[in-house]
């Protein structure tokens, strides 16, 4: 469903009522499931998009306020709109989106889905001259749309070779059944930051009764701050097909999706391409290498802007063509995942590292790390520091060693594992990257002493509230309440009932919502009361209480409607 409705937004420029009846008739599907698919993702619209329309990254490593200067207000002026809206001429639409993956690349947007970096002022006036002059994006500068993989430091993944089909003719050579042990004795866990056995979920998965098995690649990193995978699937797509096809062998698996996200769909072309290649060496399609009883192929699905998807059931249902709400569990995917059939869900840095073992060996995988943190970890290094970019370490690797790789000094803190890992202080630099210590899925944060932290948690807790898939109440109303008192406290008009109504309010969400997005919501702003209590401390007025609403101020835009500002349009003094 996702593809139909993306099409015909590009076509159509919206999802219309008469559009979603149509998708519904073609699809067989009823109207109110195509409706709450259209409503749920970000990327899909009801109310017409521009010709041009460009969506601003809010992280806040490729963010648009770049050195005092707000981008993309800027371009708003340039263009004569209103950031939010679609001008009203139909030319373009502008608006803010979640990270787009492009932190080790300055300020960054999406224009049609195709990302441009390293934005300032310069850039952004041209950007305003082709849209009001109406060029084609295939008459932009071309070296604007280039996305360099900036690796910086390889390891045992990013250093060797792999020659597409080796991993398979090593499994083929050594046996299915040796395979899945290899993968078992080489300790390999989930790359994604959950961290279980990579070998255990094959087994269990090979092990569970179906008509069919599936094997799903999560390629939905939406992690603000992270970006490994986009290199990922940019340099070693031939490695993830690879990995994903050696665990078909393994499940006995006919069919594989890999979803794609959104922010990502202009890799699309290059992997179509690459699946086609191995579908012509014989890596993909009916009797792979000659074997008979070896039939797999893979698919590209795209997602469209939902960060709940990189949960993996809530991806199971995105690919079903439904809205991306987490399953309740059990039953795990292992026995009941894509259309109720055992499935396996990996990361894409997992089925990288399973080719290579298939291919090295266990006993290869395992010389690297810690003994319960086997391999390397792949980061995506981002923030305060003069060398960001993709850098993968041997677990065990302290987070002091990182940072003086890629040139950060003087660092306040670093937020492990992106807004929903962990905040650390100085204190603390000297922990190391491993499960036994410090997990991740590969996001890694600089931030210097000249950073507002709170800024940063007021955009963490902004970025989980618009995230929210809604299903659940303490997640749901949980992560915009929390918003709203870190909103007043940064606001200066927070008092310690404020920031004792957030650690209620983070414990609740953490210990009550219905999966991991609302669980680990709240973890940045607990960490930042544990170890920078007095970041909020300054920022407190000195009254007992403060209402959360401040009702002069919802009347600002009445008085700007009415061209009013006497005495009477303002509440306090009219009441006075």
């Amino acid at each position: 469903m996702l593809d139909v409705l993306y099409t015909l937004q590009q076509k159509l420029l919206h999802i219309s009522d008469q559009t979603v009846r149509a998708v519904s008739e073609h699809l067989d599907l009823p109207v109110s499931q195509v409706e709450s698919v259209v409503e749920f993702y970000s990327f899909l619209s009801k109310s017409p998009r521009g010709k041009y329309n460009i969506l601003f990254s809010n992280c806040t490593s490729c963010g648009f306020r770049r050195g005092g200067e707000n981008l993309l207000h800027l371009l708003c002026d340039h263009l004569h709109m209103v950031a939010g809206e679609t001008r009203t001429d139909g030319l373009i639409s502008i608006d803010e989106t979640s990270c787009i993956g492009m932190c080790d690349h300055g300020a960054a947007l999406l224009v049609n889905g195709m990302p441009i970096t390293g934005l300032d002022s310069r850039k952004i006036m041209r950007v305003a001259e082709l849209v009001e002059m109406e060029t084609a994006l295939s008459n932009w500068p071309a070296e604007w749309f280039r996305v360099e993989d900036n690796i910086r430091r390889g390891g045992v993944l990013l250093k060797n070779d792999f020659v597409a089909g080796a991993g398979i003719r090593a499994a083929l050579a050594r046996g299915f059944d040796a395979t899945l042990s290899e993968i078992i004795q080489s300790g390999l866990r989930g790359r994604g930051g959950a961290g279980f056995s990579t070998g255990i979920k094959w087994k269990l998965c090979r092990e569970a009764q179906g008509t069919a098995h599936y094997v799903l690649c999560n390629a939905d990193e939406g992690e603000p701050g992270t970006f490994k995978d986009r290199v990922l699937l940019h340099s070693y797509a031939d490695a993830v097909f690879e990995g994903m096809t050696l665990c078909a062998a393994v499940i006995g698996a006919k069919q594989g999706f890999l979803y794609l996200r959104g922010e990502y769909r202009y890799l699309l072309p290059q992997l179509q391409a690459i699946l086609t290649h191995r579908r012509q060496l014989g890596l993909l399609g009916n009797h792979i290498l000659g074997q008979r009883r070896f039939d797999f192929d893979i698919e590209i699905v795209v997602g469209a802007g939902a960060y709940i998807c990189g949960e993996e059931s809530a991806l199971i249902e995105s690919l079903e063509g439904k809205r991306g709400v987490p399953r309740n569990r059990p039953p795990f995917p292992v026995t009941q995942g894509y259309l109720g059939q055992p499935t396996v869900v990996n990361n894409v840095e997992t089925f990288v590292a399973a080719a290579h073992i298939s291919l090295r060996s266990s006993a290869w995988f395992r010389a690297a790390g810690t003994e319960k943190s086997a391999g390397s970890k792949i980061l995506s290094v981002s923030g305060d520091c003069s060398v960001p970019g993709i850098y993968e370490y041997p677990f065990g690797v302290s987070i002091r060693q990182v940072l003086d790789d890629c040139g950060a000094g003087n660092i306040q803190a670093v937020q492990i594992g992106g807004p929903s890992g962990a905040l650390i202080g100085s204190a603390e630099f000297e922990r190391k990257l491993g499960f036994e210590d410090l997990p991740t899925g590969g996001s890694f944060m600089v931030f210097g002493q000249e950073r507002d932290l709170l800024a940063i948690l007021v955009n963490f807790a902004h970025f989980f509230a618009h995230e929210s898939c809604g299903f659940c109440t303490p997640c749901r109303v949980g992560t915009t309440l929390l918003k709203n008192e870190l909103d007043k406290i940064a606001g200066g008009r927070g008092t310690q009932y404020d920031v004792d109504e957030m650690k209620r309010l983070g414990t609740l969400i953490k210990h009550y919502s219905h999966c991991g997005l609302g669980q680990t919501a709240a973890n940045s702003v607990l960490d930042c009361l544990h170890h920078f209590p007095h970041l909020f401390e300054q920022r407190l007025a000195h009254n007992d209480y403060e209402p959360c609403f401040d009702l002069d101020a919802a009347l600002e835009e009445a008085r700007l409607l009415t061209h009013r500002n006497d005495a009477a349009a303002h509440l306090g003094i009219a009441r006075g």
